[in-house]
């Protein structure tokens, strides 16, 4: 087996993908400008946008934010190892190719246990010739499960960092979902990273909007304060501006004017020790 060929042996095989009801990775894809959805989820994803036009800019809005953490994480924090637990579906420049880009060496594991995204798992499984990504079937509430396996490609002995991106609404119970957060890192060595974004409530239209999306038969989403977003983070080092609405946090360009409506609020953080 090749240095970048993926490690079936847990693995199960994929199912029949379900086309019947939206699904909320094809959706996000979709919004994103993705080839990987069909007719329900543009459905869907167009009823949401009837209710909150702004949806589309969210999640350009949340892509640029992953962008610009890994950048920072890859260059200037010198990180070399990412987990990304809760991928979603490929769409361009996922987090192996933006950390890539600047560290050729970087390794990164994708985590997800949606069918769907194992059918495309083959799409993430490219890299550098230097690095190594890898793909493992893992669910959120298992970090145990998600370490032993991931550790197939990371070492746990040197600094990780972990990515959340727009996953944790997923889980709806604010204790149950700190504490999912806390045993992913809580085994990282010190200079390790946290890194997590949410959507807010920050705009009635998208509470609204979120509200009949979750009506819709898709996998329900729930939104989060600042404050309780911000609490995902107690006890790490917050890097500066620290938790803020994604568009706010080192943008590359100079004064932005007014953030988009709804935007979701993110941060990055450093295991202290």
């Amino acid at each position: 087996m090749g240095e970048n060929s993926k490690d079936v042996r847990e693995t199960p095989a994929a199912p029949e993908i379900d086309t019947s009801v939206p699904h909320s990775a094809r959706i996000w894809n979709y919004w994103l400008g993705g080839k990987d959805n069909y007719e329900v989820d543009r459905v869907a994803g167009d009823q949401y946008a009837a209710t909150f036009p702004g949806i589309f800019d969210i999640a350009r809005v949340s892509r640029y934010f992953l962008h610009r953490t890994v950048r920072h994480l890859a260059g200037e924090a010198g990180i070399r190892q990412f987990l990304d637990v809760g991928t979603g579906l490929p769409t361009e420049d996922n987090t192996h190719e933006i950390a890539q880009r600047v560290a050729p060496d970087a390794r990164i594991v994708y985590v997800d246990n949606d069918p769907l995204v194992l059918v495309h798992a083959q799409a993430l499984l490219t890299s550098t010739p230097q690095g190594r990504t890898d793909y493992i079937d893992a669910d959120l509430h298992d970090p145990a499960r998600i370490r032993r396996l991931a550790s197939r490609t990371l070492d746990f002995s040197r600094p990780v960092a972990v990515i959340l991106s727009d996953v944790m609404g997923h889980v709806p119970d604010d204790d149950l979902a700190r504490s999912i957060v806390r045993n992913l890192v809580a085994e990282l060595p010190a200079g390790s990273y946290l890194m997590l974004s949410h959507g807010a409530t920050t705009s009635q239209e998208v509470m609204d909007a979120q509200d009949d999306y979750n009506d819709s038969g898709a996998a329900p989403y729930r939104l989060r304060t600042q404050e309780q977003i911000s609490r995902f983070f107690d006890g790490l080092d917050l890097v500066e501006p620290g938790v803020v609405p994604m568009p706010r946090w080192r943008p590359d360009l100079g004064d932005l004017g007014p953030d988009p409506q709804g935007a979701g609020i993110g941060g990055l953080a450093r295991i202290p020790g």
